[in-house]
């Protein structure tokens, strides 16, 4: 019997993605359907439902759970649940639609078809709604919130039947790993309790403090990187990869930490994206998330520490998953070391705070990374990586 934690709603994990016996028959079929283009951030939903990582959901929310996500973080069945998981179309296309009938889901920039969709229901998006209670403002230069004032004035909700992971298994391969691969690859090591550390960056010293404050008092650490649709300017994953290995194997002991990819859009959502990733971790697995400073934050939107308080707010029972809450870390020139402000009696004066924006500003300009930022290994990656541009 598992000793993880169980899968979000307590019971098995439920990936979507047909049996490869089922898909190529359904495929066929597909293509005679109507279509909806999606989004990118759609796709990349339909992909986490395959995958089983958005658990127990069985595809894209009706109104009552919409409105209930939305506003009380509870599904129509109270199962807890922090951001809606929709699928928006414009109105005529809509119109064209019957309640009843089987769809094709389309990624909107490949023409592959990811999946079809049996429609239960067709309801309007009430904007404003939706972005004041998920993203905390209605600001249109909120990169989320732009999101849901660019999508179709009309949700689709439905059971989905995927059909496709996408590029993602083939183009990620050891990194691509399901909830069953990554809650297997626990098991193997006898792992229990596991904390994940959500990144879409290099990781700098911060993070290799953060995660080895982690290793201290879980049996391991799951660093897991976004592989889904990034801001402009972000490294890629293959870079990040490569120099996220050279940091594992110089300055972590073999066996206790596991680097992985997962194909999530960020919504830059802040304290309900930091509850949300907890969600999806517990369906990987992890009994932990390292939540740090401004965690899945943008701008000044949201207080530094706003997604650790929004986990005291839960109600029993919620989410099984908790955070590793950890203060802000830097490296501290009278203790010759990374510290945290718990740790650390020091002033402001000697403190070298690290940040991944002012690291990719020097690396851009070719200006030399100090060992306090970056480790070697990694920034002669990143190098390499500037140099090719």
């Amino acid at each position: 019997m598992s000793k993880l934690v169980p899968p979000h709603g307590g019971g098995s994990l439920k990936p979507l993605l047909l049996p490869s016996i089922e898909r190529g028959p359904a495929l066929k079929r597909a293509q005679g359907l109507k279509k909806v283009p999606m989004t990118s951030r759609e796709t990349s939903d339909v992909i986490m439902l395959a995958m089983g990582a958005y658990t127990p959901l069985d595809g894209f929310m009706g109104k009552a759970d919409w409105q209930g996500v939305c506003a009380e973080m509870k599904m129509a069945n109270g199962i807890f649940w922090p951001i809606p998981i929709t699928l928006s179309t414009d109105e005529a296309l809509a119109g064209s639609i019957s309640v009843g009938e089987e769809v094709a889901l389309v990624d909107g920039e490949t023409g592959a078809i990811m999946a079809t969709l049996e429609v239960s229901e067709k309801y309007a998006i009430d904007r404003a709604f939706e972005s004041q209670h998920v993203y905390r403002t209605t600001d249109p230069k909120h990169p989320g919130v732009a999101k849901v004032l660019e999508q179709g004035a009309v949700n689709l909700g439905g059971r989905v039947s995927a059909l496709s992971e996408g590029v993602y298994p083939d183009k990620y391969k050891r990194l691509y790993l399901r909830p069953a691969e990554s809650r297997a690859a626990f098991a193997e090591k006898g792992w229990s309790r596991v904390a994940a550390f959500q990144t879409r960056n290099p990781m700098h010293r911060s993070h290799e403090h953060l995660v080895k404050i982690a290793v201290e008092v879980t049996d391991g650490v799951f660093i897991h990187q976004v592989l889904g649709k990034l801001k402009e300017g972000d490294i890629p994953a293959e870079v990040r990869t490569e120099a996220i290995d050279a940091m594992i194997a110089g300055y972590f002991v073999p066996g206790t930490v596991i680097q992985a990819g997962y194909p999530i859009e960020m919504r830059y959502a802040g304290p309900r994206e930091a509850l949300l990733h907890a969600l999806i971790r517990q369906n990987f697995g992890c009994s932990h998330l390292i939540v740090g400073r401004d965690h899945a934050g943008v701008g000044s939107y949201y207080g530094p520490f706003d997604a650790q308080h929004i986990f005291d707010t839960l109600w029993p029972g919620a989410l099984v998953t908790q955070p590793l809450k950890i203060d802000v870390t830097f490296y501290c020139k009278k203790c010759y070391g990374m510290a945290t402000a718990k740790t650390c009696p020091h002033g402001t004066e000697s403190q070298i705070n690290i940040s991944g924006t002012k690291q990719r500003e020097m690396l851009s300009k070719g200006e030399p990374i100090p060992p306090e930022f970056s480790r070697p290994e990694v920034v002669e990656i990143l190098r390499k990586y500037y140099a090719s541009l």
